[in-house]
C-alpha cells in the first residue's frame, strides 16, 4: 500500500498527467470550433489540437526543474527528451499519417479488395506541438506550487 501512497504523492506525475487529459479534452472543443461538429470521441485519437504528448512531456519536464532545479542534469536529460518527442509529434508521425492518406487514396483507385485503410490522423502541425508545450507547465507548474500532490491536497482538505 505504502508504494500507491507514494505514487499519489507524486505530483509532477499527477499535474503532468492532468495536462495531458485536459489537452485531450480540449480537442473536443477545438474540433467543434474548426470542424463544427461535436465528438466526444476524438479524445480517444492521436493527433490534433492541442497535442496532449507535448503537454504531457513538457509538464513533466517543468515539474523536474521546479522539484530539483534548472540547473540539474536530469533536467537537461528531461529537456532532451522532450524535444526528441515534439519532433517526432511534428515530424515522423505528421509524415506517416500523410503516407497513410495517399496509400488509403492507391488501393482505392485500384480497387483493392481488402484495402489496408489506414489511419491517417497520427501525428501534429507544429502549432499543436507549441499550443500543448505550452499547456503542459501551465497546468502542471502552477498545481504543483498551489496545490501540490493528490494526498497533501486531501489532507489538507481533512485537517
Amino acid at each position: 500500500m505504502s508504494q500507491l501512497s507514494e505514487l499519489l504523492n507524486n505530483q509532477i506525475l499527477f499535474w503532468s498527467l492532468l495536462s495531458c487529459i485536459f489537452a485531450q479534452l480540449l480537442k473536443i472543443v477545438f474540433n467543434f470550433f474548426l470542424e463544427g461538429e461535436l465528438r466526444v470521441g476524438i479524445i480517444f485519437e492521436t493527433g490534433g489540437m492541442p497535442s496532449s504528448h507535448s503537454a504531457l512531456i513538457t509538464g513533466l519536464t517543468a515539474g523536474t526543474g521546479m522539484e530539483l532545479g534548472f540547473d540539474k542534469p536530469l533536467f537537461a536529460l528531461a529537456v532532451g527528451i522532450s524535444l526528441i518527442i515534439m519532433y517526432d509529434a511534428s515530424g515522423i508521425r505528421k509524415a506517416a499519417g500523410v503516407h497513410a492518406e495517399e496509400i488509403n487514396k492507391l488501393s482505392k483507385n485500384l480497387q483493392i479488395n481488402e484495402s489496408p485503410n489506414l489511419k491517417e490522423k497520427l501525428g501534429h502541425t507544429k502549432i499543436e506541438v507549441v499550443v500543448g508545450s505550452i499547456l503542459g507547465p501551465l497546468i502542471t507548474l502552477p498545481g504543483m506550487f498551489f496545490i501540490g500532490s493528490p494526498i497533501s491536497f486531501l489532507n489538507s482538505l481533512l485537517n
